[in-house]
């Protein structure tokens, strides 16, 4: 029986050739977890020369439910790393609860996030699991950080998000990702969710040093469905810096390029919630290195904690709905990310 308990903390990682796929490979294997690769391709998953003895390996169409089922019997949790997320979370998520596992995912696109929360929360809470979408950088970061200002409460006048990177070389999923993510964008506003104005707007905004004022553009992302899962607000914005929003809109940007052992690009990052409730204002921020890189301990941290204590009946669920912000961002607090302005 321990035997068989101890094998079912395994964790699948589909898409896990992909560049931020072997992210979360190693950061599992860096905490002890069994890790099963799985994706779409044999040779690519062979190529990228995982050890066989740590890392099992399986193939699965995204079109095959039966042979994506059998490449997740018997783990314990399935961490989504594949894109198009509008493509391929909702098989993968019914293929790991139908084979009795939870699900994750990291999408940044906010209708894979909705189609996640809303069509598998019923299959979830009837076969006993849990699914989390978008529990990486894009949307589960910045809800993560809001529910840290927030404490316990779950209204607010107006929380915006600004996320400030240094520059934005794509891989080649987010390239793909963004030619497919064609549907209307949505933020909060008078309390209700609406599509984001055209042209999307543009501001200042005051980050702190060593950015200082910069030029944002409003992009929302994953966030918005996580966050109004939770969180009534009047006001829900999310603004991208435009030195990043130029390098995205430029096919000549190349991909990052590694400068460390890890694999980590230069890239840095700053994401900021600006909280305003009840006259008063919050600030909170979470700085690090490498967008791709920082999504593996920040769903890799979720999965832990699912497995953990998994909610009693199941369901789809945004990361704070789960999770103590302010307790999970200091669980990765110094190693991967900087906290400045969290409350005690």
């Amino acid at each position: 029986m321990k035997q068989r308990e101890a094998g079912r903390q395994q964790i699948a990682v589909y898409g896990a050739s992909g560049h931020t796929g072997r992210f979360v490979v190693a950061e599992l294997r860096r905490r002890g977890v069994p890790v099963m690769a799985a994706g779409r391709d044999i040779t690519r998953l062979l190529d990228c020369g995982f050890d066989g003895e740590a890392v099992g390996i399986r193939a699965a169409l995204i079109d095959d439910p039966a042979a994506l089922i059998s490449a997740f019997s018997g783990c314990a949790a399935v961490i989504n790393c594949a894109g198009p997320f509008l493509d391929t979370a909702l098989p993968v998520a019914q293929a790991a609860l139908a084979a009795g596992a939870h699900y994750l995912d990291i999408t940044a696109e906010q209708a894979s996030a909705w189609n996640v929360l809303q069509q598998m929360d019923r299959p979830a809470r009837r076969a006993g699991v849990t699914a989390v979408p978008a529990a990486g950088f894009f949307g589960g970061l910045a809800d993560l950080v809001v529910a840290a200002g927030l404490g316990t409460a779950r209204e607010a006048d107006t929380i915006d998000i600004a996320i400030m990177l240094d520059s934005w070389h794509p891989t080649e999923g987010t390239r793909r990702t963004g030619a497919r993510n064609t549907a209307v964008r949505q933020v909060v506003s008078g309390g209700k969710l609406v599509p984001l104005p055209q042209p999307a707007p543009e501001r200042e905004w005051d980050f702190p040093a060593p950015w200082h004022r910069k030029s944002v553009t409003a992009l929302p992302f994953s966030e918005i469905p996580l966050i109004t899962q939770c969180v009534k607000a009047g006001e829900l914005h999310t603004w991208l810096s435009q030195v990043a929003l130029d390098d995205i809109r430029n096919a000549a940007t190349p991909p990052p390029v590694p400068v460390d052992a890890s694999g980590r690009s230069a890239q840095r990052f700053l994401v900021e919630a600006a909280i305003g409730r009840h006259g008063g204002q919050l600030r909170i921020s979470v700085s690090g290195q490498d967008i791709y890189a920082v999504t593996a301990p920040l769903v890799c941290e979720a999965a832990s904690r699912v497995l953990a204590s998994p909610p009693p009946r199941g369901g789809a669920y945004a990361p704070s709905a789960l999770f103590d912000g302010a307790a999970f961002l200091r669980a990765l607090a110094p190693q991967h990310l900087s906290l400045t302005g969290l409350p005690d």
